[in-house]
């Protein structure tokens, strides 16, 4: 082939100059995806529970005012990033930390949530559990057991220090991402209707069960394109309409 014989051929050059790029693009993407997903494992191994995560003095903070019922939001990433509503009458603090799993929640209740002493505790933690189920096909059924237990515990603990729980069902999951397909199944959303059967029997004296899930969740019982940012996690448009419901929770309680 004579050296200019590609320049007769301009469509199929640039056709190979796209897919290069769209191959050097992708190459990097999945690299980034794979650099951060090793560097949230390496974290949590340094730091199980993530004890210092939020400032002891935090936790030992007396109240400014003690005519303000106090209301802590623990979880994970979905608790974490729960806006506090606009409420006269409430002060809102948030004990969520991302990634975490009922385990890891349960474990730094004692030092993350007690010392606040709160009146009210909303909780939502579970998927980082469940999430793990197309990993560990033949662990399923353990992982679900083992999630239904902690959330229980916390309840428990909860109630324990004289607080009013508002136990939230799990928020469904949006559409499922190209890099994350490999590692997902159907399971994850058997695993989640599973649970939330479970967390809807917990509901009893100072237990109050908010099923996020059905004001969340599209006739597809995905999360509804209007309130989600991501596979797991919900946009500003999610939050408010939670704290729509929450708002009527909390003033009944009132």
């Amino acid at each position: 082939m004579k050296p200019n014989a590609f320049l007769r051929y301009p469509i199929v050059v640039g056709l190979l100059t796209i897919l290069l790029l769209g191959s050097v693009a992708l190459n990097y993407f999945l690299f980034d995806q794979g650099r951060w997903y090793y560097t949230q494992l390496n974290a949590a191994r340094l730091n199980p529970l993530g004890l210092d995560y939020y400032d002891i003095t935090a936790n030992q903070r007396h109240r400014t005012n003690p005519d303000l019922i106090r209301v802590v939001f623990f979880g994970d990433s979905r608790a974490a990033s729960w806006p506090s509503p606009d409420l006269n009458r409430f002060e809102f603090l948030n004990r969520g930390i991302g990634s975490q799993t009922t385990k890891q929640a349960l474990l730094r209740f004692d030092y993350h949530v007690k010392p606040l002493q709160p009146q009210v505790i909303i909780v939502q933690v579970g998927i980082n559990d469940l999430k793990t189920a197309p990993l560990f096909p033949e662990r399923t059924e353990s992982i679900i057991v083992n999630c239904e237990a902690n959330i229980q515990q916390v309840v428990a603990r909860s109630t324990d220090i004289g607080a009013t729980v508002v136990l939230t069902t799990i928020f469904p999951t949006g559409k499922v991402p190209l890099e994350r397909r490999p590692f997902w199944s159907d399971d994850v959303v058997l695993a989640i209707d599973e649970v939330n059967s479970f967390i809807r029997s917990l509901e009893g004296e100072n237990v109050i069960v908010f099923d996020a899930f059905s004001i969340l969740a599209d006739d597809g019982r995905m999360t509804n394109p209007e309130y989600g940012q991501d596979l797991l996690h919900l946009n500003a448009a999610g939050y408010e309409r939670l704290n729509e419901e929450i708002v009527h929770i909390l003033t009944s309680l009132d």
